[in-house]
């Protein structure tokens, strides 16, 4: 059976020394300061305010992941939880957008190995191979 595509949900979890559902109750975007904590052994706290941006999600090599615009770090995400806040630089929570049928991306990536998992949203500025925009129509009359 091939590997989903990795959520927040399903790659942060508790250290082996707590109990596997300790973080039932912490909703996927807060998962990675849980985890982030745990591993860095120091309290961490998410931003309380909310920033007017907006990021697109992407699938790099397997996992949903989120790019910081003020810091250029990363974290993996889930559209079960479309918000994101840098444990970095504690940006503030920022609206993610993921592609309207995010199941169909995840089956079309299923037959590639999970190295090679990767897309962009087609409308992501920061996509390699964003399609260019399409010229605009001429006047009515215009010459060419």
């Amino acid at each position: 059976m091939p590997i989903a595509v990795v959520r927040a949900e399903t790659f942060y979890k508790p250290p082996p020394s707590m109990p596997a559902d300790a973080w039932a109750d912490v909703p996927a975007a807060e998962l990675v300061w849980r985890w982030y904590e745990t591993r860095m052994g120091r309290r961490v706290t998410p931003p309380t305010e909310t920033v007017d941006e907006s990021y697109y999600a992407r699938i790099n090599q397997n996992r949903w992941l989120a790019d910081c615009t003020s810091c250029g770090s990363a974290a993996i995400v889930s559209p079960t939880d479309p918000r994101y806040a840098c444990t970095e630089c504690n940006w503030g929570w920022c609206a993610l957008i993921f592609p309207e049928d995010v199941a169909a991306i995840e089956a079309a990536l299923l037959p590639l190995k999970p190295g090679l998992r990767n897309w962009w949203n087609d409308d992501d500025p920061a996509n390699p191979n964003r399609p260019p925009d399409p010229e605009p129509e001429p006047e009515a009359g215009a010459t060419p």
